[in-house]
Formats: structure tokens, C-alpha cells, sequence
């Protein structure tokens, strides 16, 4: 005797919480109530029902992941078990990391290398240059 066969269909909530893209089930349903989780490029409600072969776009942060439903799981599991949930799409994780390089050479070309706090000319010239580009 095998153990419980797995659902056909999964609440939208449940999934994303197994599959471990976030921690909490109430984080999922904030996510998906602010309109950061779409299916098949449609908002959706949290009661959603998922099956395999879907495609559910998610915005966390700066990077959105496009990932197609491989399995369903009503329970969180390990994270091995929970990557198989899911496969990310090549163009999905092109785009993160081509976010990703232009965070991190931004990072680079903003913050000073020195440990001190910037002196108050510092900032009269950092608030001046932010008035001239319309940042503020």
C-alpha cells in the first residue's frame, strides 16, 4: 500500500507556500492580494487552483521569476522536494540575472569604498546632484 496520491488541483496559496517562495502562507496571500503573483498573466485570487503545466509569474523584490507548475503539494516539504515543484523558464532566468548585474554595478558605481560617513560637502553635493537630475 502506497501512501496519499497527490491532489489533482492546489489552492494558489498553498503552492507557493510549499514550493517555498515564501515562508509563510499569509506572506503568499499578501503577495497575491497586491497583484506580485499572476497565472497565466491574469491576477488571481488566492483560492486559485493550480495544476501542473500552469505558468505563475512571481514579483519579489526587484526580480520576477516565471516558473511552469512541474508538481503540486498541499504540505511544505524540504527544500530538494520543494525545486521540483516547480521549473523557472530560460527567459525568466536570464532577465533575474541580467537584474541582478545591473544592481550589483549600480551598487558599485553609488557607494564610496571608504568606511566613513559622508561629510556635509558630501551631501550638499550628492542633494545637488539629485535636484538637477529630478530625483527629488
Amino acid at each position: 500500500m502506497s501512501g496519499p496520491l497527490p491532489p489533482a488541483k492546489v489552492r494558489l496559496d498553498k503552492w507557493l507556500w510549499a514550493a517555498r517562495f515564501f515562508k509563510t502562507r499569509s506572506l503568499a496571500v499578501e503577495a497575491i492580494d497586491g497583484g506580485k503573483v499572476r497565472v497565466a498573466g491574469e491576477r488571481v485570487k488566492r483560492a486559485k487552483l493550480v495544476q501542473a503545466g500552469d505558468e505563475v509569474s512571481i514579483r519579489l523584490g526587484p526580480y520576477e521569476q516565471v516558473v511552469q507548475v512541474r508538481g503540486l503539494a498541499e504540505r511544505r516539504g524540504p527544500a530538494p522536494e520543494a525545486a521540483k515543484l516547480y521549473e523557472e523558464t530560460a527567459t525568466s532566468l536570464k532577465e533575474r540575472e541580467r537584474v541582478a548585474f545591473q544592481l550589483k554595478a549600480a551598487h558599485v558605481l553609488f557607494v564610496p569604498e571608504t568606511n566613513e560617513r559622508p561629510t556635509k560637502r558630501d551631501r550638499r553635493r550628492l542633494e545637488d546632484f539629485r535636484k538637477r537630475e529630478g530625483w527629488e
